[in-house]
């Protein structure tokens, strides 16, 4: 819990779901001193305190008559423009207290309880009046939220219509059927009780086993079922129930009785056996830890490790946000987030061809966030941050350890051996992570930003948890499905692919950046300069106008972003640092789906576009059941000149998703990695001052005796036909007692 902080906003990860359907309490000591908090100082990246969300909430409720409740889905901190705050930083960098005050605003989506009219509004907490309030126009939805999807699993499952088409299952008695409400996607369809264009969520229905119904932890998805209740999540009203096709075409059939499957379940004390030979590995920092951490405001945290110094904040959108990122004084990046992610699904039959999850749009990345625990999310000495968010009362709710921050050994970071004295200079790859963990309903997300001592800052997703599994007839079990992978009996685990999209706000070396890419390129067979046909070199393309870019492995393209008017101290280039990022399939869905049109981010392994306030989120900020046309594509689309200018990076990076049996009931870590490096930014190598790995410090251990029992046996041996042993020569580089600088 942070210094003064109210207790009773301290919520464990147990209650968390209760507290986001209730709301967070506020004590009667809080509200007093609400009006003297209130007035407190803030910085202006700081994440929105408790005494403003209610503020907030407050102000919004001024705006309605008495009996109109205001169902809150987002309050967040709205940023300052960047040309206020530009020189807000540059000053308080400089040691200097900046002579003026930057007006404090909070982004409101709201929508009336019980109803479809949806808002936004800005409230500026600092002149204490609502700036604009605005209701949504068509195909504009809200997020989801924890509330929300309790009530809609309730009404599914309670409905008297539900039950009937279930009870034409026969499951066994004492079954216990589970609910996944998912948002509901896009389609244009509109006929009778089909349509999108009213916020809607679609549940599929799975059971627990029923050998084991009392487990509420057990694998429900192993046991999929073919009906799915359509539920409006404004009024609770059930619009229709879809039948899944359970074939390898598109067909649906009667419902008829559920056949027995076995369960496969993921938690420890359903396997037969644990293994026994694990033995403990242990993280210790006998010293302490080599960064600081200190409250740039209430909520923010400033980390200063290794050279390295940025902001850390916090919002319900994309999570975990990096601010004003130097490196050894030396500007780097203004903002860094994950903007957006999508999940569009493969199989094109009713109705899972609306399946498509905007995870961080439809619900938020804030929101989903684990309460990460000592000893098991992350190992070491850990600084935990929290997180503070509003619930749909308007009222703060404390997310607990939503960060965590620790060092880690990445092995070797750089080495040599001069192979004439066997001196071997081994420095380790120190890294310093700051971690946050996503629950997505079946999915897990690890996402991490990850700097080193070299200059580098690594941006790691790692998918695991559970596939959202589909019913399949039992028959085709062992029959090659069209659509996706049978992971167990019954059990079908469709096609998808996931998409993460990066935006980098870059500042190297100051403002006036560039973007480029440098490509390889074979020089043609000449018989003065290049007789022997080996000669390549390279090409550089500035990049002019915001557009949408790929990757070229065959020409080993690599984007960089350069700042022209700074030149490196050795070999005058432009300093800068690239873009390392894997490869990609784009999107499959044809460009006329709406699976396309949605996921404005998914086509294109670079976006870059020209900064402008408010262009935050590659899929546009409104992913609910959206149509498209506002989001990074649409901005690219443009074609703005980026001469002069200030560019924005969009790194799109994932994977296709072709599930496997092993996959089962639980996904081991799927990783994906995507690194920012300089490039002729510093003149040598910026880790050569980092300490040698010296063994009094790491206090390394040889097990039962190795490393030299060979030796030992050699030297013992006759090795001539004089009887007489003969001296052992050691390679070069591996000398018993040649230090790796461990004198």
């Amino acid at each position: 819990m942070m210094a003064n902080e109210d207790p009773c906003l301290s919520v464990g990860s147990a209650k968390r779901a209760s507290v986001l359907e209730k709301g967070a309490c506020v004590s009667s000591k809080f509200a007093a001193s609400h009006n003297e908090t209130s007035q407190t100082k803030s910085h202006p990246l700081g994440p929105i305190a408790a005494h403003e969300i209610i503020q907030s909430a407050a102000l919004i409720r001024s705006c309605w008559p008495d009996g109109e409740e205001c169902r809150f889905k987002m309050l967040t901190l709205l940023e300052p423009q960047k040309a206020e705050l530009l020189p807000y930083l540059t000053a308080e960098r400089a040691g200097q207290v900046p002579e003026y005050n930057i007006d404090r605003r909070v982004f409101v989506v709201y929508s009336i309880r019980g109803t479809h009219n949806v808002h936004e509004a800005v409230v500026n907490l600092t002149t204490g009046k609502v700036e604009s309030n605005a209701k949504l126009g068509p195909f504009m939805h809200p997020n989801t939220d924890a509330e929300e999807v309790l009530a809609v699993e309730k009404a599914a499952l309670e409905h008297p219509d539900v039950r009937a088409e279930l009870e034409k299952l026969k499951l066994p008695s004492g079954a216990v059927v589970v609910s996944d409400p998912w948002i509901y996607g896009s389609d244009g369809v509109n006929e009778g009780k089909f349509f999108d264009d009213r916020r809607l969520m679609h549940c599929f229905l799975y059971m627990r086993d029923p050998n084991n119904p009392s487990e509420p932890d057990g694998c429900h998805y192993s046991f999929p079922l073919p009906v799915v209740p359509v539920v409006d999540p404004a009024t609770l009203e059930l619009i229709r129930i879809d039948i899944l096709p359970t074939g390898l075409d598109e067909k649906v059939r009667p419902l008829s009785p559920w056949k027995p499957v076995p369960a496969n379940e993921y938690i420890p004390e359903a396997q037969e056996e644990m293994r026994g030979d694990v033995k403990p590995l242990r993280v210790v920092q006998p010293e302490g830890t080599s960064f600081t951490v200190e409250n740039y405001s209430e909520l923010g945290r400033l980390i200063r490790w290794q050279k390295w110094e940025f902001k850390v904040g916090y919002n319900q959108r994309e999570g975990m946000v990096l601010y004003d990122v130097h490196y050894d004084d030396k500007p780097l990046f203004y903002r860094l987030s994950l903007s957006d992610m999508c999940i569009p699904y493969g199989d094109p039959r009713h109705p899972f061809h609306r399946k498509a999850a905007f995870d961080l749009g439809d619900v938020g990345a804030g929101v989903m966030a684990n309460n990460l625990k000592l000893g098991c999310d992350c190992l070491g000495s850990i600084y935990y941050i929290d997180g503070l968010l509003a619930d749909t009362h308007g009222r703060p709710v404390v997310m607990p350890n939503v960060i965590c921050v620790h060092e880690q050994d990445a092995g070797i970071l750089w080495k040599h051996v001069n192979y004439r004295t066997s001196r071997a200079v081994v420095v380790r790859n120190r890294e310093l992570v700051l971690q946050t963990i996503l629950t997505v309903s079946n999915y897990e997300y690890i996402l991490a930003w990850i700097f080193n001592t070299a200059g580098d800052i690594t941006y790691e997703a790692k998918a695991t948890g559970i596939l959202s599994t589909q019913p399949v007839d039992l028959e085709l079990t062992k029959t090659p499905h069209p659509f996706g992978t049978v992971v167990h009996p019954g059990v079908l685990g469709g096609y998808h692919q996931h998409f993460f999209s990066l935006r980098v706000d870059p500042m190297v070396a100051g403002p006036g950046n560039a973007i480029v890419y440098d490509e390889a390129v074979a020089l043609p067979r000449d018989p003065i300069l290049n007789p022997h046909g080996v000669g390549y070199t390279t090409h550089r393309t500035e990049i002019e106008t915001s557009g949408g870019y790929d990757l070229d492995p065959g020409k080993s393209r690599t984007f960089k972003i350069i700042n022209p008017s700074v030149r490196n101290s050795v070999n005058g280039a432009a300093v800068g640092y690239k873009l390392m990022v894997p490869p990609m399939q784009p999107i499959l869905a044809d460009a006329d789906s709406f699976h396309f049109k949605r996921a404005e981010f998914a086509d294109h392994s670079i976006y870059v576009t020209r900064y402008a306030e408010g262009e935050l989120y590659a899929g546009g900020r409104y992913t609910n059941q959206s149509r498209g046309g506002e989001g990074v594509r649409s901005w690219a689309n443009r074609k703005d000149s980026l001469a002069g200018g200030d560019p924005v990076v969009w790194i799109q990076f994932g994977i296709n998703h072709i599930p496997r049996v092993e996959d089962f009931p639980v996904m081991p870590v799927e990783t994906l990695r995507v690194m920012l490096r300089p490039v002729n930014f510093f003149d040598r190598n910026p880790a050569i001052d980092v300490p040698s790995s010296r063994q009094e410090i790491n206090c390394s251990v040889a097990v039962d005796g190795s490393g030299t029992s060979l030796e030992s046996a050699v030297r013992g041996m006759s090795l001539g036909g004089d009887g007489e042993e003969r001296g052992l020569t050691t390679a070069a580089g591996a000398s018993r007692d040649s230090p790796c600088v461990c004198p």
